[in-house]
């Protein structure tokens, strides 16, 4: 079931995010596996202002969380991440889409994310999610201005892309 975080869900989805890192080690990421987890009074006010929701299992525990931002008027997925037990089932797909109904109903036109280019599970994945690169010419600042701290945090050392889907 998706809904929206609660205070005591916050410390579960660090786990949550170590957890999906480590697979990036399979690709030859190690820094990306090894990364920091979003600190927690970060995770807390994304709850606290309702732009944090989780997928959870029938006992109520999060499996899967997706934080939305605003950036330069538009909804912008900051982090979706997925348990690896539980990946390949849709959590993600689904938490995007409530987020992206939410944005629609917030009155957002364009649901934007960053992402490594050629892993799989990112830039490829969200392709099929009706998800297209941005030129890097039509870069909104704000979006810019979240590639250079994803660059000076070591993640270009992997190709990444800006990506956009309308609502």
């Amino acid at each position: 079931m998706i809904r929206l975080a609660q205070v005591d869900d916050v410390e579960v989805l660090s786990d949550i995010e170590r957890a999906a890192d480590a697979v990036f080690r399979n690709e030859g990421m190690e820094t990306v596996a090894d990364g920091e987890t979003m600190p927690i009074p970060e995770l807390l006010r994304y709850q606290r202002e309702g732009r944090a929701w989780v997928d959870t299992d029938e006992v109520d525990r999060p499996l899967a969380y997706l934080l939305l931002d605003v950036i330069d008027g538009s909804a912008h997925i900051e982090q979706v991440s997925v348990h690896p037990s539980h990946a390949g089932r849709g959590k993600g797909r689904q938490l995007i889409e409530v987020a992206a109904e939410w944005a629609k109903q917030q009155g957002y036109a364009v649901l934007t994310l960053t992402t490594f280019a050629d892993v799989p599970w990112n830039a490829p994945y969200y392709a099929r999610l009706g998800f297209e690169i941005i030129p890097s010419d039509h870069i909104t600042p704000g979006l810019q201005e979240i590639r250079q701290h994803e660059a000076s945090a070591g993640l270009d050392a992997w190709p990444r892309v800006v990506m956009s889907r309308p609502l």
